[in-house]
């Protein structure tokens, strides 16, 4: 297999930006690649606020799931949060029948979670 980026980590000021940069995430060595990534970068950076864009997904697998709300508690613990921008109905739909809508603020797209976190700031 070859060594794919599977998600891109930007920072703008105080804000961390998660891209994905495949359409599909559900093969386990992409999971794996892309939980340590995270692992890594939230360890390393200690993030405050982090904006994970979907909108360059169309389909993951449930384990993708456990590892935003693995984040969610990390940040939690020293008063970080995590939103999602940009997700397409379909997959909004999975978060909903999941209950975790319910943890994660949702966002058209960058622009509106940045505005957003700028107000809880």
């Amino acid at each position: 297999m070859e060594n794919l980026k599977i998600i891109d980590i930007t920072v703008e000021g105080d804000i961390s930006f998660v891209s994905f940069l495949i359409p599909s995430l559900s093969a386990v060595g992409d999971v794996e690649a892309m939980a340590k990534a995270l692992r890594g970068y939230v360890a390393d950076n200690r993030p405050e606020k982090v904006v994970v864009d979907f909108s360059g997904l169309k389909f993951f697998s449930s384990q993708v799931l456990g590892l935003l709300v693995e984040m969610w508690k990390k940040l939690k613990e020293y008063g970080g949060c995590v939103v999602i921008s940009g997700i397409n109905p379909e997959l909004g739909r999975v978060f909903k029948i999941t209950n975790l809508d319910s943890l994660f603020d949702f966002y058209p797209d960058n622009k509106s979670a940045v505005e957003a976190l700028g107000r809880k700031a």
